[in-house]
C-alpha cells in the first residue's frame, strides 16, 4: 500500500465516536478516529515499511502516526528525525508512541539522559518513558543506576508537569518490578510520597497505585512459579 491508499483506508475506518474519545485524551489536530483493532489489520497488510512510516508520521495525522509506529523500522531512524518529531509533539499519546519506537533504537540511553534533563512536558514525558523501558527491559543495569532517578522522584513528583508525574509514577512500578530489593525501596518511597495526583481530563483513566500494583505483579510471578 502507498501513502495515499493508507490515508484513504484510515479515513474510511475512522468514526466520530472514536474521534471524540481520542480528543478527550488530549489528541489535537487532524485525526480520523481509527480503532486500534483496525490499525492492527492495516499493520498486517503492510508489515514493515520504513519509508511509508516516515510519510505517515510526518503527515501530522494522529491515526497515521500511530500506524507509523507499528510499521516503522527502528534501525533506520536517524537522530535528526527523532529530534524533529519530538519537537512537534502536542499530546501524551503521540509522545508515548514515539518513546516506544526510540526505545528500540541505539539512541535510547543518550535520549533518555537528554530528555529527562530537559524542560518541557512532552520531552520530559518521553524521557521518563524511555527510562521506564530501560527499567523493564535492560537487566544489565545495576540497581545503583536508578538511584538518582529515585531521588528525583522523591524530590519532584508532586511539582512535576502533569504527564511527567504519570511517567514518574510508572517509573516506580517499573523499578520495583526488577527485584525484591528494589521493590522494598520503591514501596518505602511510595509510602513517603503518598498519593500521586494526575489530571486525566474527561476520561476514566486512573493513576496506578504503586504498592497494590506491585503486590499483584509479584503475586502473578509466584503463581507462575508454582
Amino acid at each position: 500500500m502507498n501513502f495515499a491508499e493508507v490515508m484513504q483506508a484510515l479515513e474510511q475506518a475512522g468514526t466520530a465516536q472514536t474521534r471524540k474519545t481520542y480528543m478527550r485524551h488530549g489528541v489535537q489536530g487532524e485525526l480520523f478516529g481509527v480503532l486500534t483493532s483496525d490499525l492492527k489489520t492495516l499493520q498486517k497488510k503492510i508489515k514493515q515499511d520504513h519509508a511509508l512510516a516516515v510519510q505517515l508520521w510526518e503527515s501530522g495525522n494522529y491515526d497515521a502516526r500511530t500506524l507509523a509506529t507499528m510499521i516503522i523500522d527502528p534501525a533506520q531512524i536517524t537522530e535528526e528525525q527523532i529530534d524533529r518529531w519530538l519537537s512537534a509533539l502536542n499530546n501524551y499519546a503521540d509522545t508515548d508512541y514515539l518513546a516506544g519506537v526510540v526505545a528500540q533504537t541505539k539512541f535510547i540511553m543518550p535520549k533518555m539522559l537528554e530528555w529527562t534533563a530537559a524542560d518541557g512536558e512532552w520531552i520530559e514525558t518521553a524521557g521518563w518513558g524511555l527510562l521506564n523501558h530501560l527499567a523493564l527491559n535492560d537487566m544489565t543495569l545495576p540497581d545503583s543506576f536508578f538511584d538518582p532517578y529515585l531521588q528525583r522522584v522523591e524530590n519532584e513528583i508532586h511539582t512535576a508537569k502533569n504527564r511527567v508525574r504519570y511517567n514518574m509514577n510508572n517509573f516506580l512500578i517499573c523499578v520495583g518490578a526488577r527485584n525484591e530489593t528494589l521493590r522494598a525501596r520503591v514501596e518505602a518511597l511510595a509510602r513517603q510520597i503518598g498519593k500521586v495526583y494526575v489530571d486525566h481530563g474527561q476520561t476514566d483513566c486512573k493513576t496506578p497505585e504503586i504498592i497494590p500494583y506491585l503486590e499483584r505483579m509479584y503475586a502473578r510471578k509466584e503463581k507462575k512459579k508454582a
